[in-house]
C-alpha cells in the first residue's frame, strides 16, 4: 500500500478508507460479527483508515467493537451534526451539541480519542467561529486530532479558514465530499479551493452510490437495496451514462468497479476514496482493483464521457444550501417584484 499524507496533518493514510455505513445493522449487514471479520480483512489488506457517524445507526458501535486490540494502527474518523433523534438541539455543529456527541461517539468507539472528526453537514444556524472554537478545545483536551468538513461549499471553506486564522483557532484540515465519474462537480471550485489552503480529502461514493458496480443495466432489474429509495439510482441519464463507462472498462480489461475506484484515487487533490463495502464478497472485489492505474487515454475517454467539472443528474443526498432549499430567499415580497 503506497501512503499519502492526509493534507498538512502528516499523518498517514491508505489511499482507500473504509466506509463503515453498511455495517449498521439497521441499514446494512445485520451481523456484526462479520461486518469485523470484513474490517480485520481490510485492515490486513493495507487499509488504515476508517471512516463511520453518529448518524450510522449502530456503525460506531460495531467498529468500536471490531477494533479492539487494532486501534492504534487505525486512522479513526467519525462525524458530528447530522440529527440524532427528534430534539432540535441533538443535532448542528453548536458548541452545546459537539461537547456531547464526541463524548457519546468516544464511548461507542471504545477509544480516548478520534483521529478525525468532521462536520457531517454545513449549519447554517451556527456561526463558524462558535464551531471551531469547540473543535479546538477537543483537540487542546487531547480528545481529538485533527478537524474536518463533509459537504462544505467552497466558499464555507475559505470562510472557515478566514475565520481560524484572525481568531487564532484550529481550521479545518481536511473535506469529505461526494465524487465519482459520475459526480465531477466538486473539480469546479471545492478541489481548487483545498489544494490552496492545503487540506486534505476523503471523499465518498466513488461507485455512484451503486450506479458503477456493474449491478445497474439498462434493460435489467435494478436489485440495489436503495434502488426503490433514491432516485438518482434510476436516472435515466445516469444510467446511458453507466453503460458507456461498462463499456470503456470492458475494452480496458478491468471491472466497471475498479476503473470507478482508481479514477477517483487519480485525481491529484484526493487523499483516499472511501469503499463501503457490506459483504466480504464486496470488499474481495474492491481489494482485487488495488494495482489498477488508469492511462491517460483512459482517463481522455472518461473525460469525454463526462467533461471535467459536471455532475450527472444530481444525489439525492447532496448538500443543498439554502438558498435552493427555501424558495423564500429566492424571492421578494410580490409587492416589490415588478420594476415598476
Amino acid at each position: 500500500m503506497q501512503y499519502r499524507t492526509l493534507g498538512r496533518t502528516g499523518i498517514k493514510v491508505s489511499p482507500y478508507a473504509l466506509g463503515t455505513l453498511m455495517f449498521a445493522t439497521s441499514v446494512g449487514n445485520p451481523d456484526p460479527d462479520d461486518s469485523a471479520r470484513v474490517i480485520h480483512k481490510a485492515l490486513d489488506a493495507g487499509i488504515n483508515f476508517i471512516d463511520t457517524a453518529d448518524a450510522y445507526g449502530d456503525s460506531e458501535e460495531v467498529v468500536g467493537k471490531a477494533l479492539k486490540g487494532r486501534r492504534d494502527n487505525v486512522v479513526l474518523a467519525t462525524k458530528v451534526s447530522r440529527p440524532m433523534g427528534d430534539d432540535p438541539n441533538r443535532q448542528g455543529a453548536s458548541r452545546r451539541w459537539i461537547m456531547k456527541a464526541v463524548e457519546d461517539s468516544l464511548r461507542r468507539l471504545q477509544t480516548d480519542h478520534i483521529d478525525l472528526y468532521q462536520i457531517h453537514r454545513p449549519d447554517p444556524a451556527t456561526d463558524v467561529e462558535e464551531t471551531l472554537s469547540a473543535l479546538s478545545d477537543l483537540i487542546h483536551s487531547g480528545k481529538v486530532r485533527a478537524i474536518g468538513t463533509s459537504g462544505i461549499p467552497a466558499s464555507d471553506l475559505v470562510e472557515a479558514q478566514w475565520v481560524a486564522e484572525r481568531r487564532g483557532l484550529e481550521r479545518f484540515h481536511t473535506e469529505q465530499p461526494p465524487y465519482s465519474i459520475l459526480s465531477r462537480g466538486i473539480e469546479r471550485e471545492v478541489l481548487p479551493t483545498v489544494r490552496r489552503h492545503g487540506m486534505g480529502v476523503l471523499v465518498w461514493g466513488p461507485l455512484g452510490q451503486g450506479m458503477l458496480t456493474g449491478r445497474v443495466r439498462r434493460g435489467r432489474p435494478n436489485d440495489l437495496r436503495r434502488a426503490g429509495l433514491v432516485k438518482h439510482l434510476n436516472d435515466e441519464r445516469r444510467i446511458d451514462v453507466a453503460e458507456r463507462l461498462a463499456s470503456l472498462a470492458d475494452e480496458a480489461g478491468m471491472r466497471l468497479t475498479h476503473l470507478a475506484t482508481a479514477f477517483a484515487i487519480a485525481h491529484p487533490d484526493v487523499t483516499s476514496a472511501i469503499i463501503g463495502p457490506r459483504t466480504m464478497d464486496h470488499l474481495d472485489d474492491l481489494l482485487g482493483g488495488l494495482d489498477v492505474a488508469l492511462t491517460d487515454e483512459i482517463l481522455d475517454r472518461i473525460d469525454e464521457i463526462v467533461p471535467p467539472g459536471t455532475d450527472v443528474g444530481t444525489l439525492d443526498q447532496a448538500y443543498l444550501p439554502p438558498a435552493l432549499r427555501d424558495s423564500a430567499l429566492r424571492r421578494r415580497p410580490v409587492s416589490a417584484r415588478s420594476a415598476a
